[in-house]
């Protein structure tokens, strides 16, 4: 059995799944790299003289390539020993790779540095593996958020009325309170907290079987991050409306 923790009193960490999230230049040569790893969860590195001619790792340090790296340090900031291929870039295009930058900017915005989350990452890895295929589907990106919100701790019970106890009922409206749950609302109203029941219970199902359903899951998952994410705005989020 693999142990997540272990590792965070040594000075060198080695041979690490992870992918890059962000990077930008530090200094003349080096860069600043965000990472998601498997076993560390979120981390932030530097990685020197990798921006130079002759570095091998200049091609290889970007967002959506598998890799395993090795890092040493105590801080919030270490220092990128080695890195190396851990399978195939995903190639990501068009729509589906303005939705990669979003999943790396949500990550980046709501993971806490050093918070291991392995399961987390497996569904990273399964989602890039489904942008890949060419056509965005807007199901894929709605179950990222979903499962990104219950590894979190902030998962939503779609199927309950928190106020009763009682089932969803598919026909039935129902508003919604963040820090509770669903509860039956009299009558629709357009309010925008308020959902039907089949579309709360189609996504508690994970399945998708109309336009409604899915506007409606997109409305719901932008409300239900909109506490982790704070006031500011998501950069990938308005480049995807400049494109569209």
């Amino acid at each position: 059995m693999i142990n997540y923790y272990r590792g965070w009193d040594l000075n060198k960490i080695t041979l690490q799944p992870a992918f890059i999230l962000h990077r930008r230049a530090y200094r003349e040569t080096s860069l600043l790299l965000d990472l998601f790893t498997e076993s560390y969860g979120r981390i932030s590195l530097i990685a020197r003289g990798v921006r130079g001619h002759r570095s091998r790792l200049r091609s290889l340090l970007q967002p959506f390539v598998p890799l395993l790296i090795s890092w040493q340090g105590k801080s919030e900031l270490m220092l990128l020993n080695a890195a190396e291929n851990n399978g195939a870039p995903f190639q990501l295009r068009g729509d589906c790779l303005l939705s990669g930058f979003y999943l790396n900017e949500l990550l980046m915005r709501v993971l806490p540095k050093q918070d291991p989350h392995p399961p987390l990452y497996t569904i990273y890895h399964d989602t890039l593996l489904e942008l890949q295929s060419g056509m965005l589907q807007q199901h894929t990106l709605r179950l990222f958020e979903k499962k990104l919100l219950a590894e979190l701790g902030y998962g939503l019970q779609l199927q309950y009325d928190f106020s009763t106890g009682e089932k969803v009922v598919a026909e039935q409206f129902y508003l919604f309170y963040p820090e509770q749950g669903f509860k039956r609302s009299a009558s629709y109203a357009g309010e925008k907290m308020q959902f039907k029941g089949k579309s709360l219970l189609a996504l508690a199902e994970e399945e998708f079987p109309d336009e409604e359903c899915r506007r409606d899951a997109k409305r719901l998952m932008r409300i239900a991050l909109a506490s982790l994410l704070g006031l500011s705005f998501l950069h990938s989020r308005k480049l995807f409306t400049e494109v569209q």
